[in-house]
């Protein structure tokens, strides 16, 4: 399937055979890593899939928007009842305005229809003074579209856009560089920037690599 990112691109990616496994596991372990040590707020997940992140953020207090393209994602996020911390909402992130600014907003391997390093900058803007940006995406390297494996998503959360097993295309990526340099020092202060690995179990117990990139920054009051 050509990588467009579009509504109907991942229609038929959560309507696909891939859905079962982008919809189940747990939240990334960035996540946690990054953001157990703030005080809850409101929060965005933009790209949120099936929810894993907004409802782990849910759980600890956040009063959490979980945004994503896919109606059939959000009919599973639906699913886990939590409604009264979370907010679900269908919208293309590429054209997408929230109607305020958020305390978090993270996003974790999310692919709108626009360039990468633009959308990062879009969720820039949503971000409220005093706030958090979490950055967790796919490692740009030489063989990103060859080395991503992502089998089922245990990671970003079972809903993760562009978990696929033939991986992400180059132009999905990122380096933690390409990142924090769209983020001006004078508005940012730059608290991870880092390029990770970890494996995790794939279809039939193969052993993947995951390649990724983890930007987190405050903004200045």
């Amino acid at each position: 399937m050509e990588h467009t990112f579009d509504n109907e691109y991942w229609d038929q990616i959560w309507q696909g055979d891939r859905a079962a496994a982008m919809g189940s596991g747990q939240p990334n372990p960035h996540l946690a890593h990054e953001v157990g040590d703030l005080v809850p707020g409101t929060a965005l997940d933009a790209g949120c899939g099936a929810g894993a992140e907004a409802i782990w953020l849910a759980g600890r207090g956040w009063q959490v928007t979980g945004a994503d393209i896919a109606a059939a994602a959000l009919d599973r996020a639906a699913d886990a009842g939590v409604a009264q911390r979370v907010q679900w909402v269908q919208a293309d992130l590429s054209t997408w305005e929230p109607d305020a600014q958020y305390d978090l907003v993270t996003t974790s391997y999310a692919h709108p229809a626009m360039p990468q390093l633009e959308f990062y900058d879009r969720a820039a803007t949503w971000v409220a003074p005093g706030g958090t940006l979490l950055i967790v995406g796919h490692l740009h390297h030489e063989d990103t579209a060859d080395d991503h494996r992502h089998g089922s998503d245990q990671g970003h959360g079972h809903g993760r856009h562009g978990r696929h097993v033939d991986g992400p295309p180059a132009s999905a990526s990122a380096t933690a560089a390409s990142i924090t340099a769209r983020l001006d020092p004078a508005e940012w202060e730059i608290v991870t920037a880092e390029e990770a690995h970890r494996t995790m179990s794939g279809p039939e117990g193969r052993e993947n690599t995951i390649h990724d990139v983890v930007v987190r920054a405050t903004r200045r009051s």
